[in-house]
């Protein structure tokens, strides 16, 4: 088994002990281990070890959080997650957006003790937010990945082009270029994501 480390430039791979691909418990295990890293595997069972952010991307990243949960605890039918939280997919990958939000009716099915680990589910609503070390066909891949699970919506944001790209089932990508917030939809349906700040960065 390998584990992947992407890079701006390229993705350096690295074996583990293994021969096959870790299923759900031993992953967990993993990444238990190794808290200091933002592991993820994808559908084939490949581990990707992600760079840590940087502060601008942080800062842009904990302002989308604060924004999503501020309308969240106001609108009261779900809950927000941020990018520490990891989903185990019907694909068998397991990923972490940078953003999710869940309804509380999907959450009630899981025990206290389930949900202190990875959830087997993937959230109606994924935020990715690229950063300095992300390759935008990557970041796409990803958010295709998202929609094709489960998601019902999905936005790729872009702060150095000031672009979001909206993803839904059934549809292409939007591109929306130049704009100054945007607009939830189906599950987060009165959610207004304000830009500004965002594309302004540090």
């Amino acid at each position: 088994m390998q584990v992947e480390l992407p890079d701006i430039e390229t993705r350096a791979r690295i074996e583990v002990q293994g021969a096959r691909p870790m299923d759900d418990e031993e992953f967990f295990e993993f990444c238990a281990r190794n808290r200091k890293l933002r592991i993820e595997r994808d559908a084939n069972g490949e581990i990707i070890i992600a760079p840590p952010a940087g502060a601008e991307t942080g800062y842009r990243n904990s302002d989308i959080i604060a924004q999503l949960t501020t309308w969240s605890k106001q609108d009261g039918r779900g809950r927000v997650f941020h990018s520490n939280t990891e989903y185990f997919l019907p694909s068998g990958a397991a990923r972490a957006p940078d953003a999710s939000w869940i309804a509380k009716s999907r959450l009630e099915q899981f025990s206290k003790d389930e949900k202190r680990r990875f959830l087997p589910l993937c959230p109606e609503f994924v935020i990715e937010l690229i950063s300095p070390t992300d390759r935008l066909a990557r970041a796409k891949a990803k958010m295709r990945e998202w929609i094709e699970n489960g998601a019902a919506l999905g936005w790729l944001i872009d702060p150095d082009r000031q672009t979001v790209h909206v993803y839904r089932p059934g549809r292409g990508p939007e591109e929306l270029a130049d704009i100054d917030r945007i607009s939830g939809e189906g599950p987060v349906d009165g959610f207004r994501l304000e830009l500004a700040d965002i594309w302004q960065g540090l």
